[in-house]
């Protein structure tokens, strides 16, 4: 698969709630999937499982559905705004919209661990010291909704969030037409190995590249559902 092309279109949709799994299964059938993957090697290292994510809205805020394949689903992190990701398996939320600097990046792990981090821009974050996040970066109340669901018997779990409009886009609400720059990231940990498979919808051209805007893709809010992504 071409990541270059995973830009997607989002439709609108009927706010549900979050706890009713089956509402949500449905809303997001009107959603096209983005796929995780690893851009960066020739081929997927023998690791990697795929995973895959669909994107709604509502008038309030951005839903985001994750269905992620894994052989060893664990996190052993129980404390909120800790960096889970070096523990065990994270799903990763990156969003800018177009006319504001400042992004977001949100985690989701298999027991609903969540990290709310707020960039000031993408110069921001290349100027800081390897490995070191400011303490004024984090999002101290939890802004985002958030469950997941874990289903060991058929090696996958689920992660479902709903993002604020109000905490996101700081210049306006999105509306159709409207469109913000995004990409979904993965860290897969494996029983026994230290290190984890890493995966992203976004053709990054090195795994530890994440925050690189220039590889995101291009999410469009649509009035309705689309017949095929947005490309």
């Amino acid at each position: 698969m071409d990541l270059h092309s995973q830009n997607t279109v989002c439709p609108r949709v009927i706010p549900f709630h979050l706890d009713d799994w089956a509402s949500a299964a449905e809303a997001f059938k009107k959603s096209t999937p983005v796929y995780l993957g690893q851009h960066w090697l020739p081929q997927p290292e023998a690791g990697f499982l795929p995973a895959r994510v669909r994107t709604t809205w509502t008038d309030n805020a951005l839903l985001v559905l994750a269905e992620l394949d894994d052989a060893g689903i664990f996190n052993p992190s129980r404390e909120f705004n800790a960096p889970a990701f070096k523990m065990g398996d994270i799903f990763e939320i990156f969003l800018r919209p177009l006319d504001q600097d400042a992004y977001y990046e949100f985690h989701i792990g298999p027991d609903n661990q969540k990290f709310q981090l707020r960039v000031p821009s993408a110069k921001a974050f290349r100027e800081l010291p390897k490995g070191d996040i400011p303490q004024e970066w984090l999002i101290g109340n939890q802004v985002i909704e958030s469950r997941a669901q874990v289903f060991a018997q058929d090696n996958r779990w689920l992660a479902l969030a709903s993002i604020p409009f109000a905490m996101v886009a700081e210049a306006r609400h999105p509306e159709a037409g409207s469109q913000w720059l995004f990409s979904f990231s993965r860290y897969d940990y494996h029983p026994g190995n230290p290190s984890p498979t890493l995966s992203s919808s976004s053709a990054h051209e090195m795994p530890v590249s994440f925050h690189r805007q220039e590889d995101w893709g291009v999410l469009k809010f649509v009035a309705d559902s689309p017949s095929a992504n947005h490309r």
